[in-house]
């Protein structure tokens, strides 16, 4: 089982004008010290809109910092949302490409549909077709980062024209695609379209086997693959705190402080409160809440809280349901815990892991070749446009009612011909 870390940079308050630049330096120095460590990937979410709980509005370009500085580590996107009101296909195709080329071939693209009435209605996106929108957005998407050129797609969201969408990615034939999954159907629709399972409903143990065995058993019996790449694989997030090494449990319970349960905390405010834009303190409102009841912020087993023994049971407890990822979250408002933490878990704890997923990926890959023969098998026919070798497009760019021209295009080239002309005159002229 690999293990990986999670990061959503939550900025709880109380906020100072420098909190933002803070949270963001930090968790390049999170990053950093996971890829020194040897954690499998980091996973970085995109939400908009949600204060405090999250403000990673701009996750590429985090991961395309974090590319700069890490070696080895995997930079994922955990997750793009894919309506296209939020994010365009192409756009996604070329930025996705782009870190991908910039990490040389290290990025994981999980995409999701976005949930929280924040951030749909933000983007004006109709939540009962959000699904749909899904599987255009990725279709395109996949297709603009593999066909030269893309030759079009007429649906019901996404209308692109043909194009040869630049840069390709440096992972052939396109970075590893996941999808978040939330609910066992979820689940169940990403082993039937052979990409992989981003689980963030912090299953306990015994269900996640479960969830496990109905994902690869469905993989292997009915998978048509959705995307050129094939991706079998399921991640879960271990637990709904964040981790904290501490030489007893009661060290490491007080170091995670009321942070260890802001996540369940502030996705609870805004999937089941009416929340005031810029005038909320959820901070202060966890800080009142684990005062009344202090399992808000810890309880035994609900994450990776505690000493380096209690915490390799714990990873232990989740290798054992098959997963072939564990992520682990990131305490808000304690940094350099969270990079002893880190190091503890190099030096303790990780060896082991990685050790015993070199054979059970090997393993894994031996039991799983026919299977990926029958699921290649089962690939549809694209249903691509056709090449048409007589498309072109140029020239100025022009309204739908034909009264408006883009002339500044025409006045520039005119320009720029006219400054050309001069210097080669100019120079004749000397000689």
């Amino acid at each position: 089982m690999r293990i990986s870390l999670f990061l959503e940079l939550a900025t709880p308050r109380p906020w100072d004008d420098d909190l933002e630049y803070t949270v963001h330096q930090n968790s390049l120095e999170i990053i950093e010290a996971a890829d020194r460590a040897g954690f499998a990937t980091a996973w970085i979410t995109e939400h908009h809109f949600l204060e405090e709980y999250s403000h990673a509005a701009a996750p590429e370009l985090l991961l395309a910092a974090a590319s700069q500085r890490t070696k080895r580590i995997r930079l994922g996107h955990g997750i793009m949302h894919m309506p296209p009101e939020i994010n365009n296909p192409v756009r996604v195709a070329e930025r996705i490409s782009t870190l991908d080329l910039l990490s040389g071939g290290r990025v994981e693209f999980g995409t999701g549909e976005a949930s929280t009435v924040g951030e749909l209605g933000g983007f004006g996106v109709d939540a009962g077709q959000k699904r749909a929108q899904w599987f255009e957005a990725v279709k395109v998407a996949m297709r603009a980062m593999t066909e030269t050129p893309f030759t079009g797609f007429h649906g019901d969201f996404v209308d692109v024209p043909p194009r040869n969408v630049v840069p390709k990615p440096f992972q052939k034939p396109h970075p590893p695609l996941w999808v978040a999954c939330s609910s066992p159907a979820t689940a169940i629709m990403a082993a039937e379209n052979a990409i992989g399972a981003l689980n963030f409903s912090r299953l306990g143990p015994d269900v996640l086997h479960g969830r496990v065995e109905e994902y690869y058993q469905v993989f292997a019996e009915r998978a048509v693959p959705l995307a050129p790449g094939i991706n079998a694989n399921f991640l879960a997030g271990v637990g709904d705190l964040a981790l904290m090494v501490g030489d007893t449990m009661e060290e490491a319970i007080e170091l995670s402080g009321p942070g260890a349960g802001f996540f369940g905390f502030g996705l609870k405010h805004y999937f089941t409160k009416n929340h005031h834009p810029g005038a909320e303190n959820i901070w202060a409102e966890l800080e009142e809440a684990v005062r009344k009841d202090p399992s808000i912020a810890y309880s035994p087993g609900r994450g990776a809280i505690g000493t380096v023994d209690h915490i390799r049971q714990f990873l232990r407890l989740y290798e054992d349901t098959g997963i072939d990822e564990a992520m682990l979250m990131i305490n808000p408002h304690n940094h350099e815990a969270s990079l002893r933490s880190i190091e503890r878990l190099r030096k303790e704890v990780l060896p082991e892991f990685q050790e015993r997923d070199e054979k059970f990926q090997a393993d894994k890959a031996a039991r799983l070749e026919p299977v990926y023969e029958a699921v290649e098998a089962r690939r549809r026919q694209s249903d691509a446009p056709p090449y048409d070798p007589d498309y072109t497009f140029g020239g100025l760019a022009t309204s739908a009612d034909g009264k408006y021209v883009a002339a500044e295009g025409r006045v520039a080239v005119a320009e720029h011909e006219q400054a050309r002309l001069k210097s080669a005159a100019a120079g004749d002229a000397e000689a």
